[in-house]
């Protein structure tokens, strides 16, 4: 088990309830959050709803403590209700901490029923479009809108995100703004990093690459990059694509085949902090959904400059050291790539700010204490 608590304390335990462990913003921001180093009297534990999940091994090598509820659909699930229940007695938290959607439906219903009163549910999005999504989906947000007052208190990463659960109706007791945080001694330029990469992915040293880290889903807009990129035009810009499912789409390959420059369709990484390297521009081009997009600020202290589309936070988080553009707007993203290409005194310095301004805002462990004294402020009220 793990206990970050200094010796003597009596300690403070979360347990924070996770949908699942695969690949994502919210996953990777609690696998970041739990395992940070801190001198404050919290030990965290983390009950997965799914089973397995690309960050389950990064908790257990940790050494924090992990509980998978194998939850299914169907009647199978009340059962899993029921485990996580006695589960949550059986480690008696002095606060259960959820992430997504239906953690925090089983979060708050297993907290009632285990007498646990101290519910924090935690927002990662805004301005999503529901209709993409399952009905299930829709429906599970209005209920969570209703049910809204019930935990002591609700977590947004974002100031949209909490703005766009407002329009939904959500109307907690409290609202609390706590953003993202990047492990700035792991997220770093590396030169060595750099060269290896580039050679492994077979670009020269002369070609301008451009990256895009994120997994295939209906909110990136991996289709509308690669038309600003094959309608630029230009050999001497590559492009590399990162995340899970780019590898396999068939509509990706189409639409890459139409770039005249290299263009490198890469499945999840493992070591997002060495690949990032390799780029010289760095991109997030979302349609909506975004918060407080972990990948800006890992791009910026690998010392990037940025590219993003206006969404959540966003625009907010790049500041001065990139630039942003509004969704969807293939003509405005072919701008601004223009831009960094045919002025590389811009491109330095947008990336001569990138890191400072990680390192005075969104370091790791600013953030963890940011977390931290939200918690204890919970107990000792």
């Amino acid at each position: 088990m793990s206990d970050n608590a200094p010796a003597g304390e009596p300690g403070v335990r979360v347990v924070h309830i996770i949908t699942g462990l695969g690949v994502g913003g919210a996953e990777r921001m609690l696998v970041n959050l739990v395992t940070a180093p801190s001198a404050s009297p919290i030990r965290h534990t983390v009950i997965a709803l799914v089973k397995g999940g690309f960050y389950a091994d990064s908790l257990r090598r940790a050494g924090i403590e992990l509980h998978e509820m194998d939850v299914r659909r169907g009647p199978s699930a009340i059962l899993a209700l029921a485990r996580t229940v006695a589960l949550i007695r059986r480690l008696a938290p002095d606060i259960i901490q959820t992430w997504l959607y239906h953690a925090d439906l089983v979060g708050l219903v297993a907290g009632l029923i285990a007498g646990q009163r101290r519910v924090v549910w935690n927002l990662r999005c805004s301005d999503m479009d529901l209709a993409r999504y399952h009905r299930t989906t829709r429906l599970l947000v209005r209920l969570l809108a209703l049910l809204s007052p019930l935990p002591r208190a609700i977590l947004s990463n974002s100031e949209a995100g909490r703005i766009w659960h407002q329009r939904l109706g959500y109307h907690p007791r409290q609202w609390a703004i706590i953003g993202n945080g990047v492990d700035e001694t792991r997220f770093r330029p590396d030169p060595a990093a750099r060269a290896a990469y580039r050679t492994r992915l077979n670009l020269e040293d002369d070609v301008i690459v451009a990256g895009m880290v994120a997994r295939r889903d209906p909110m990136k807009d991996h289709e509308g990059l690669l038309a600003a990129v094959a309608a630029l035009g230009r050999p001497d810009l590559a492009l590399v694509l990162v995340g899970r499912g780019i590898d396999t789409d068939p509509v990706l390959r189409d639409l890459a085949a139409a770039c005249p420059g290299p263009v490198r369709l890469l499945p999840q990484s493992d070591d997002v902090a060495g690949l990032m390297n390799a780029f010289d521009i760095a991109v997030l081009a979302s349609r909506f959904g975004e918060g407080f997009p972990n990948v800006l600020i890992e791009a910026m202290a690998v010392g990037l400059p940025v590219v993003t589309t206006k969404v959540g936070d966003a625009a907010a988080i790049v500041g001065d050291a990139g630039l942003a553009v509004p969704p969807a707007d293939e003509a405005a993203l072919r701008t601004a790539l223009t831009r960094l290409l045919d002025e590389p005194g811009l491109r330095r310095q947008l990336a001569d700010r990138a890191r400072p301004r990680v390192e005075t805002r969104f370091t790791l462990t600013a953030i963890r204490a940011s977390f931290d004294s939200f918690y204890l402020s919970l107990v000792t009220k």
